[in-house]
């Protein structure tokens, strides 16, 4: 008997180490990794379904940036269509102030064009608003946007007058650009092209959606001609140099 009790004493210690050592692993796991249920199985169908289209409006709606496909793919099930989600949440807003929109590769809430006047009317705080640019630093913009990657020396010769570094750095701090590849010309300088928050901040999916430079010549507010010829003159005059 007394072999016995003991081989059952010594079990039941392995076990309770066994048990211990597992709480202890599963206790240094990431709290989401042990307890967050993508796939959902135990829930009906669609009971499952309509809990992914309010997990996935959840996460769009806290982000501050716009959210991917892939961020979004962490608490879904990995056989769930997002962009059908997205098509279902965008149907059951469409009698909201607000939606659901496809900007800078990813999918963030708007507030719909209809109510911008009523809330510029409010005066109340807003979030990622653009900051307020000159006319000039727009227009330095929205040459970066059309012609990038470009270096600072090739905008001044597009604008007739020198861009100050002064002006880039409110571009940059204003997340609006970046530096982009070294120019291949003598000095190798730096270029700059535009950013994702610019993409965002003028509601933007990619580059494709710049108005057609077409529509601004015939606003001249842009010649296509001379802009190109511009950088092409700066580009042989560097390389002379």
């Amino acid at each position: 008997m007394t072999g016995a009790n003991a081989a059952k004493t010594s079990r039941r210690k392995a076990k309770a180490g066994a048990e211990h050592k597992e709480a202890h692993t599963a206790a240094e796991k990431p709290r989401g990794e042990r307890l967050f249920d993508r796939e959902l199985e135990a829930l009906p169908a669609e009971l499952r379904w309509r809990e992914w289209m309010l997990r996935v409006e959840a996460v769009i709606f806290a982000a501050a940036e716009p959210v991917t496909r892939e961020t979004l793919a962490r608490v879904v099930g990995k056989d769930c269509s997002i962009d059908l989600l997205i098509d279902d949440l965008r149907e059951e807003l469409a009698g909201r102030p607000y939606e659901i929109v496809a900007v800078a590769g990813g999918w963030q809430h708007r507030t719909r064009p209809a109510y911008a006047d009523a809330i510029r009317a409010s005066a109340a705080p807003t979030r990622g608003g653009v900051s307020a640019l000159s006319e000039f630093e727009s227009m330095v913009l929205m040459a970066i946007g059309y012609f990038q990657p470009i270096t600072r020396a090739e905008l001044s010769k597009i604008f007739g007058k020198e861009v100050s570094r002064d002006t880039i750095g409110s571009l940059r701090n204003a997340a609006l650009i970046a530096s982009g590849p070294r120019s291949p010309t003598p000095g190798a300088p730096y270029t700059y092209v535009t950013t994702r928050y610019f993409l965002s901040a003028f509601g933007m999916e990619t580059l494709r959606d710049l108005p057609d430079i077409e529509a601004l010549e015939d606003a001249g507010l842009l010649s296509r001609a001379a802009v190109q010829e511009e950088v092409v003159t700066a580009v042989v005059d560097d390389l002379e140099e």
